[in-house]
Parts: structure tokens; sequence; C-alpha cells
């Protein structure tokens, strides 16, 4: 929900692809790379196992996830928590696809049409259909997607007229057959909604700059009602999404007020705290394979410890790894000062 808050107006305020893909590159990729190389050092010293895949198939799952789709193409995560970023990437290049064709303000239609999807399909939809079927399959998908997501980029941030919309297709048809028939986790309705909420996120928005009513924003309610009906047999799942939905009510409700430093710096590093919490926890599950069988006072001693060192290794890598690339990206894009507009979205937001 705050992606689908923020990085649509992001993309908007610059008129520019360009920008847009060179400010996202710098903000995830340098970090996501010392993670990836961390979590490989682990696997090395013999602190956590690599999924098999990575011997047998190592030149799909290293595209895969510098595709950041691995989730979409039936992979095995490097680390845990990356399967988030493969729905991140899929809002980023279908957000590309709407600018570029002059339909990224049906943000409320978008959002209803990806939870129908997920309402319809429930059940219904094939888990994998494309990238199950052994290596030599899973690695012609990937190269066969990679080149199409490649193709469709550079046409669209290169290209003009006719090419660029080609390209915009391509973009938006590639990740939507992805979307619908080749991801098994956490599953097709829950990707889906996934994408739904982001959409969501960015109508709320659309109705705090008066873009469009506070109604019509309204209708994205059928969003986590839809969700928390979807699984009716998961309780948590539930709590979660109505959890989720509250706190960005509540962070919305807030957001002219002052907020304590802390939290402030919390957002900043936010980032290195998702990337690189996994890696500690996998490291005390090293030391302590069993952990129930630890008794309580070590394991909340542990936690504290984890939770200090994972604040204190965030504010590295915010330091020396974060900030230095996206300062390079602004210069890169300071460069060019000439927008890349798209048909129907001429106009910056104020």
């Amino acid at each position: 929900m705050v992606s689908g808050y923020i990085v649509p107006a992001s993309l908007e305020q610059r008129a520019s692809l360009r920008a847009f893909w060179i400010s996202r590159f710098f903000r995830l990729y340098p970090l996501f790379g010392v993670a990836a190389a961390a979590m490989t050092l682990l696997a090395v010293l013999g602190w956590d196992d690599l999924h098999i895949w990575w011997k047998s198939r190592p030149a799909s799952l290293a595209l895969g996830h510098l595709t950041m789709l691995q989730n979409l193409l039936y992979m095995p995560n490097l680390i845990n928590v990356l399967w988030t970023l493969s729905y991140e990437m899929a809002f980023y290049l279908l957000l590309t696809a709407m600018f570029t064709l002059g339909i990224n303000r049906r943000s409320t239609i978008s959002a209803l049409g990806f939870t129908a999807a997920a309402l319809l399909g429930s059940g219904a939809l094939p888990v994998t259909l494309l990238s199950a079927g052994g290596p030599g399959r899973m690695l012609t998908v990937t190269l066969v997607v990679t080149a199409l997501i490649t193709a469709g980029l550079a046409a669209a941030i290169m290209g003009s007229g006719t090419l660029r919309q080609a390209g915009a297709i391509v973009i938006g048809l590639t990740v939507l057959i992805l979307l619908a028939v080749n991801q098994s986790y956490p599953g097709p309705w829950q990707g889906l909604l996934i994408l739904a909420t982001m959409f969501a996120g960015t109508a709320l928005y659309r109705a705090e700059q008066r873009q469009l009513s506070w109604k019509q924003a309204g209708w994205v309610a059928w969003v986590p009602l839809a969700g928390i009906w979807l699984a009716r047999d998961d309780f948590g799942t539930q709590m979660a999404t109505a959890a989720a939905w509250l706190t960005f009510i509540a962070g919305l409700a807030l957001r002219h007020r002052r907020m304590p430093r802390v939290l402030a710096w919390l957002g900043l590093v936010s980032y290195s705290v998702y990337l690189l919490h996994p890696l500690l926890l996998e490291s005390v599950e090293w030391f302590w394979p069993e952990p129930l069988d630890v008794p309580l006072i070590l394991r909340v001693a542990a936690l504290v410890c984890v939770v200090m060192l994972l604040l204190g290794l965030s504010a590295l890598t915010w330091r020396f790894v974060e900030a230095p690339a996206q300062r390079l990206g602004k210069r890169l894009i300071s460069s060019d000062r000439t927008p890349q507009q798209s048909h129907g979205c001429t106009a910056r937001l104020p």
C-alpha cells in the first residue's frame, strides 16, 4: 500500500521513465547485491544451506534474481523475504506500461480489476504453468521473459510513438501472464490481491490530491474485504490483511503530524532492516537449530542482541551503500532534464 501510495506519484511528478528506472535501480539493486553476497557467504561458511537448484540450475536462478521476478518464475528465493520484491517489480513494470499508454490514472479500476481476477481465479488459475518441467524449460522461460521485459523497457524508454506503445504492451502482457499462471507462492489469488492492494494505495493518493473524489476511491474498500473472504480458512491471513489496512489508514490520518525522529529514522533504514534481518535469524538458527529447547530467557536475550545488531548494521548499510547509491542515481537523473512524456500524461502532478 505504501508503494502504491508513493511510487506512481514519483513517476508522474518526473514524467520521465528514464529518471524513474534510474531511481528504482539505485534504490533497490545495490543493497540487494550486498544482501545476496552476504547470504552466499553464510552458505560458504556452512551457516545456511542454499536450495539444491542453485547447484543444478544456477544460470536460471541467477538471471531470475537479477530481474527480481524470481518468485513469478517459480524459483526459490535466495533470501526468503525476496518474494515480495517480485510483486514490487511487477508493479513497477505495470506502472511503466500504463504510463506509456496513458492509462496510469485509472487506479481504482486497476485495483478492482485485480480484485475481480483474484475472486474469479481463486482455485481455478494454474500454478507454474510455464516454468515447471525441468531445468531446460525453466531456463527457456527465464530467458524469454528477460528478453521481453528488456526489449519492452528499451522501447518504452527510448522509443517514440508506436514503438513505445508496443513496448508497453509487451511489458504489460508479460507481467500479467506471469501473475496469472506462473506463481506458486503465496498463490495466484494472493499475488493478484497484492497488486490490487498496491493500486488501492494509488487510488487513495489520487483522492488526497483531488485527482478523483473520495467516493470514487472508496470503492477500493472491496480489496481488503475480498482478501478477508478469500482467506476465510486462514485466520492469520485475515488478521494480517485487516492489520495492514488499519495501520495504513492510521498513518494516512497522521500524515501531517510531526513524527518522532526515531520513527523517521526507522523509515529511512527500513529497506536495510527488511533485507538483513533474515541473515541474522539464519545465523541464530545455525547455533540453535531447535530454539524451543533453549531457555526462554536466553531466547529473549538473543532477540535483543539481534535487534540491536540489525539496527547497527542497517545504519552502516544506509550510510555506505544506500545513501551513496541514491546520490549517484540523482546525479545521473539530473544529467537529463528533458522529461520523456507519455501520450495523455504530459501534466506534472502538483
